[in-house]
């Protein structure tokens, strides 16, 4: 157990944080550490269904192709988030790291029988699979109100808060700065509106100063509180 588990930054947040020693022993028996570099593609849509995990460190993207052929990003997952869909045969949805990314992955099948020998494992799954769900349709339901200023600050913010060690950093009584893990056409595509207006919204709550930006990604919000009062719908 302390040979995967060791120096796990994001442990007491992980599915692994409620788990009791010998659930985590039988966890640990089948899992390994990984290393991703960004761009390398984890899972593919349509693929068979092999692997599912912890992401310790990074930032991923959960992608479909739609009809046109395009990309369409529908999730993003960050440090402490569970990946993968157990007891499914073929994947769902094409997962690629935005970030270079630190993974703890476990073959399905191997999950699947640690599952099914430690039921309290299962439900703990279960009420995060939930929770999450629950989570993205919220998410949808307050971005179908939202203005574009809305809808970019949310973004934001969503990203400062939850990057961590993967490019977010402050110092005392600093901005906090990051880098944006995704492109500008990118966070059109989650937000559901057109490149030109995210780089409007953009350059708004810069000419309002309320971030800076430097280079093509590195953003920094000065006073998140002022940020926040942006968003009066959410």
């Amino acid at each position: 157990m302390n040979n995967l588990c060791a120096g796990c930054a994001v442990r007491d947040q992980a599915l692994c944080g409620s788990l009791s020693d010998e659930e985590l022993t039988a966890l640990n028996s089948v899992g390994r550490r990984r290393h991703v570099s960004a761009g390398t593609t984890v899972m593919w849509s349509g693929a068979e269904n092999l692997l599912c995990g912890n992401l310790l460190d990074g930032i991923l993207k959960m992608a479909a192709a739609a009809s046109d052929g395009r990309e369409q990003i529908v999730g993003l997952l960050y440090a402490a988030d569970f990946f993968g869909q157990p007891y499914a045969d073929e994947v769902d949805f094409t997962i690629t790291a935005l970030t270079d990314a630190e993974l703890c992955t476990f073959p399905r099948g191997a999950f699947e029988h640690v599952l099914e020998h430690h039921v309290r494992l299962e439900n703990l799954l279960l009420q995060r699979t939930l929770k999450a769900l629950n989570e993205a349709r919220g998410r949808m339901l307050t971005l179908a109100r939202m203005s574009a200023t809305e809808k970019v600050t949310s973004l934001l913010l969503e990203m400062a808060a939850r990057a961590g060690p993967c490019g977010c950093s402050a110092s005392h009584g600093g901005p906090v700065t990051f880098d944006l893990p995704l492109t500008r056409g990118q966070m059109a595509d989650v937000l559901g509106i057109t490149i030109e207006t995210v780089s409007r919204q953009l350059t708004r709550l810069k000419g309002a100063g309320l971030i800076a930006l430097s280079g093509s990604r590195t953003v920094a919000i000065a006073d998140l509180g002022a940020l926040k009062t942006q968003i009066s719908a959410a």
